[in-house]
């Protein structure tokens, strides 16, 4: 577990062991959600053409592609 705060403009740091992990670099973007309790930070991939590829196999590409636009949509 990691642990920061949070400055008086609202700012906060991604922890260096988590940035390295997640390949999280300058202009990365992060989407924050909430199910009411607990806050979730998720990179958002530079290439997301690349970051899917192979995610289909085994599964129809209908799909997944339906479930990728659901889940975007629920990011809006």
């Amino acid at each position: 577990m990691h642990k920061t705060s949070v400055t008086r403009k609202g700012q906060t740091v991604v922890p260096a062991a988590l940035r390295k992990r997640f390949n999280i670099g300058l202009n990365s973007q992060l989407v924050w959600s909430t199910d009411g309790r607990v806050i979730e930070v998720t990179p958002l991939p530079a290439d997301p053409i690349r970051a899917l590829r192979g995610s289909t196999e085994k599964r129809r590409l209908l799909r997944a592609l339906l479930k990728r636009r659901k889940e975007d949509k629920a990011l809006e």
